[in-house]
């Protein structure tokens, strides 16, 4: 392990170099890792796991799109792709990476399956924080990791394919066998994270949570609107307002940020961009802070998990979220983002 200064605190962090594949591999030579899942992270990870050489199965509900997809992936009815029960009951390793709706629908049938010394393994601590909630309580004899790449399962396999890999955070809820953390630290190896940090459960799910409502999807989302709107109102063009409030952003800006630091991506733009962005950009943070403070209270007081517990598991929950996308797809910012993208060389 090594340990670095990362910005003004020192972490201790697993690259590859000190945990190669060869050894995460060796140490998981005779587990079975059961997939269980096959939506949002479980292609990516199981197909890293498969091409990197493990002995992975699939665990998906028969008839699903999830099950076909997993059959076009090249997982065999009967010999690599199963029932979510018959994969547990098979699996050494569960990989529980149903959605937060769907853990807490399969908890009973996965949670019969978990005999002494099996691991049970997250990518959100989302199921185990808020147990009170959710009822996912793992037995005491079964070791309980957390594997969290800090990307979708689609980024995860992209990278993958292209040589690379995403952050991941590591973490152990329970040692039950004393093993825990070397399975954990080969499972995010062998999915492919280019390197690990370490966190916990709870810390995972709240800065999870948080991240993914405020400046990673719902933040962002809300600004791209808001700033859209302003300059349609002022008599600017769909073409003009969506390449100055998307495009230049996530075509141009945002791989200089991802490549070398935003201070280099202002250090690589005119100085009229220069100087506007750094006066303004303290009116936004003050303006948006206490926005950020009431959201990581709501996380962590668990009255998030509470709203995803309660609309989730609404019989009408899928049309009425389908619903709100349409309502998001239909809008003129959106809709200009579709026929734009098209023209794209």
């Amino acid at each position: 392990m090594a340990r670095i200064r990362v910005g003004d605190a020192e972490e201790d962090v697993v690259t590859r170099e000190e945990w190669p594949l060869e050894k995460a591999r060796e140490a998981l030579k005779e587990e079975t890792i059961a997939v269980l899942g096959y939506g949002v992270q479980g292609p990516g990870q199981a197909l890293n796991l498969r091409d990197n050489g493990f002995r992975v199965i699939v665990g998906q509900r028969k008839g699903s799109g999830s099950w076909d997809r997993a059959v076009a992936d090249g997982w065999v009815e009967g010999e690599t792709l199963f029932e979510i029960g018959e994969a547990a009951r098979r699996g050494t390793v569960l990989q529980y990476l149903l959605s937060d709706a769907g853990q807490i629908a399969c908890w009973e049938e996965v949670k019969a399956r978990l005999t002494p010394g099996k691991c049970l393994y997250f990518s959100h601590g989302f199921g185990v924080t808020y147990r009170e909630l959710t009822g996912i309580i793992p037995p005491a004899d079964v070791d309980v990791v957390l594997v969290a790449p800090k990307g979708s399962g689609l980024s995860l396999r992209r990278l993958f394919v292209q040589g690379k890999g995403v952050n991941s955070s590591y973490g152990v809820f329970r040692d039950a066998t004393g093993r825990a953390r070397e399975r954990a630290i080969s499972l995010g190896i062998g999915v492919g994270s280019a390197f690990l940090f370490e966190t916990d459960f709870q810390r995972e799910v709240w800065s999870d949570l948080t991240g993914e409502r405020g400046i990673l999807m719902g933040a962002i989302a809300g600004l791209f609107e808001a700033q859209f709107a302003v300059l349609r109102k002022n008599g600017h063009s769909p073409s003009e307002a969506f390449n100055e409030t998307v495009e230049e952003l996530t075509q141009s800006l945002m791989p200089l940020v991802a490549e070398n630091g935003m201070d280099w991506m202002y250090r690589n733009c005119s100085t009229t961009a220069q100087r506007g962005a750094l006066d303004w950009r303290h009116r936004f943070r003050e303006a948006v802070t206490p926005l950020f403070d009431e959201l990581y209270e709501s996380v962590k007081t668990g009255e998030e998990a509470r709203i995803v517990i309660e609309t989730c598991g609404r019989d009408d929950y899928r049309e009425r979220l389908g619903e709100e996308l349409d309502e998001m797809a239909n809008s003129e910012l959106w809709r200009a983002g579709k026929t734009l993208r098209e023209l794209r060389p």
